[in-house]
């Protein structure tokens, strides 16, 4: 079953159909707005591995290019593409892909939270120093060879 994809010219919107058979008769209509300027796009394809090809590509470091250990959104779409290539999709089902959107959340709210208490924990540091300072008028030197009142 051949399945074709259009962009519409009228709203810009992609429509997806799926044919029984090549040589249907077939005339796209946009889904969204129903005009019939619609310009085919090149689809993707899918390639099958077999689960020895999955599992020795996982070997190559190169799989691991772009991904930043310190980022939860880059680590949960590498968790995702990781689960749809080793095809582990369907098994999981689709509430993987919430339990990942959820550690990210919770990841980010933990990194937030430590952001937050090291912010305050400086602007006390900071609060601190101030009150060290000396109190009233001192001088200092100048740049100049002179001294100037602060």
């Amino acid at each position: 079953m051949p399945i074709y994809e259009y962009r519409c010219q009228a709203c810009g919107r992609k429509s997806t159909f799926i044919l029984l058979s090549i040589n249907s008769p077939f005339e796209p209509v946009c889904r969204y707005c129903g005009s019939r300027e619609l310009k085919r796009l090149v689809s993707r394809v899918a390639v099958l591995r077999s689960e020895e090809s999955r599992l020795e590509r996982l070997t190559d470091p190169a799989i691991l290019s772009g991904v930043e250990e310190n980022d939860p959104a880059s680590l949960a779409r590498w968790m995702k593409k990781f689960g749809r290539e080793m095809g582990m999709g369907e098994e999981l089902g689709p509430e993987f892909d919430q339990e990942i959107e959820q550690a990210i959340e919770e990841a980010e709210r933990s990194r937030n939270q430590k952001e937050s208490e090291n912010s305050e924990a400086e602007d006390s540091t900071s609060a601190s120093e101030e009150n060290d300072l000396p109190s009233g008028n001192s001088t200092v030197d100048s740049d100049f060879g002179g001294s100037e009142e602060i």
